[in-house]
């Protein structure tokens, strides 16, 4: 066993317990985000070329708890329209995932990601732009492709939730049962190209253990609040997601 521990470093452990319950806390208040605020982190602790399969690996730990905390909650119609495609897309991303430079794609999805305070008029709109249930087939496919590389891309979907009529408890729900299913095409994808090894398989699940804690922790501050004052934190932590992927990238 001590040998098994041998090649991980104890306090990297610890981090990422307490930043996946910190990360996941502020997830379940404002409707995702959790995974997409560790990048910067983990770059910095592990290294960029880790980060991805790590994030992926831990989120995927957390969301059962998540499903159960919100199951009666879940939108089945935009699942089925999903998870096809995401899973269709997370393998192609495993093949280009050694052979693509993510930097760009980082600072592109962080100028949308910002541009959101906008489109919602700093949370006094509902909607900001029609949204059909069919958009979330090429949604799926493409979201899956960029998430597998990046490593998180959960606050790009948000505004096609909201902008399809979704709220608090059954965006959150609807959102962790995509991502649960896709997080299987992923894990998948890493193992078979051989992106996840033991030493980022013991760093994703410590990060994971802290994010079921960060789940349980966050449902009972979601319970109590507002749909608007959901609708306004979920649009900040889009805003500083946006600002973290561009500011990653250009330092």
């Amino acid at each position: 066993m001590l040998e098994f521990f041998q090649d991980i470093n104890l306090l990297f452990l610890v981090l990422l317990f307490v930043a996946g319950v910190v990360a996941f806390i502020v997830s379940t208040i404002s409707g995702g985000g959790g995974a997409l605020i560790l990048v910067p982190f983990l770059n910095f602790l592990i290294g960029s070329t880790k980060t991805a399969p790590v994030v992926n690996l831990g989120t995927f730990i957390g969301r059962p708890a998540r499903l159960i905390l919100f199951w009666e909650y879940i939108n089945w119609k935009v699942f089925w329209y999903y998870v096809p495609a995401a899973v269709a897309g997370a393998w192609v991303a495993g093949w280009f995932f050694t052979r693509l430079n993510a930097s760009w794609l980082q600072i592109l999805v962080g100028i949308f990601l910002i541009s959101t305070v906008f489109q919602y008029r700093f949370g006094k709109k509902q909607r900001s732009f029609p949204v059909k249930l069919w958009y979330f087939i090429p949604l799926g496919f493409i979201v899956s492709i960029l998430g597998t590389i990046i490593g998180a891309l959960g606050p790009i979907l948000n505004p096609f939730y909201l902008n399809l009529g979704l709220d608090k408890e059954e965006l959150i729900a609807t959102k962790t049962v995509n991502s649960f299913f896709l997080g299987f095409a992923q894990l998948g994808s890493y193992t078979f190209f051989g992106l996840l090894y033991k030493e980022l398989w013991v760093y994703g699940i410590a990060l994971g253990l802290g994010a079921v804690v960060g789940n349980i922790i966050g449902k009972k501050f979601l319970s109590k609040m507002k749909s608007s004052t959901f609708r306004k934190l979920l649009i900040l932590l889009m805003v500083l997601s946006g600002i973290l992927l561009i500011y990653n990238q250009l330092s």
